[in-house]
């Protein structure tokens, strides 16, 4: 390998390790994710439906715009989202491949960057700060095993 004028190379981001879904979400929530999506969708990110908020983002091959309902919560300028479904899932590839998406919380909208996979352990501080104590023991129950954390700035009015 050759280095040119006393620099190292720029180290290329290795793919997460895959962390899959527990078998309960993959029995009982994947089926029912299919059904409630379409949805869920269309209440996610208003105002008054704190269940799920709306997360945009670019394909990765297609380069097509999605919309996704996550379950994300704001704890200052950071928002945090359970991966229920593990951190192969489109969505979550598509916004770590692009660095960057837009979410709309609570009426909400916000410019996302900075995406980054945490363990339950990474995000213990920040979960305790913008989930329940009811939340905690759901996601706990569900086998959540990763945790994307977003850098946020909210883009404009509320809607």
């Amino acid at each position: 390998m050759t280095f040119h004028s006393g620099q190292a190379p720029a180290s290329t981001p290795r793919p997460a390790m895959p962390v899959p879904p527990s078998r309960f979400v993959k029995i009982v929530m994947g089926p029912m994710t299919k059904v409630l999506n379409p949805l869920v969708v269309k209440l996610a990110g208003r105002p008054h439906f704190h269940m799920a908020a709306q997360l945009t983002h670019t394909g990765r091959r297609s380069r097509r715009t999605y919309v996704t309902p996550v379950g994300a919560r704001r704890a200052g300028d950071v928002v945090l989202i359970p991966l229920t479904f593990g951190n192969q899932s489109d969505w979550s590839r598509n916004v770590l491949a692009a660095g960057r998406c837009s979410l709309r919380m609570e009426g909400i909208d916000y410019d996302a960057t900075a995406p980054a996979l945490l363990s339950p352990q990474e995000a213990d501080p920040q979960v305790r700060a913008a989930f329940s104590r009811l939340e905690r023991a759901s996601m706990r129950m569900l086998g959540i095993q990763r945790f994307l954390r977003l850098s946020v700035v909210p883009t404009g009015a509320p809607r």
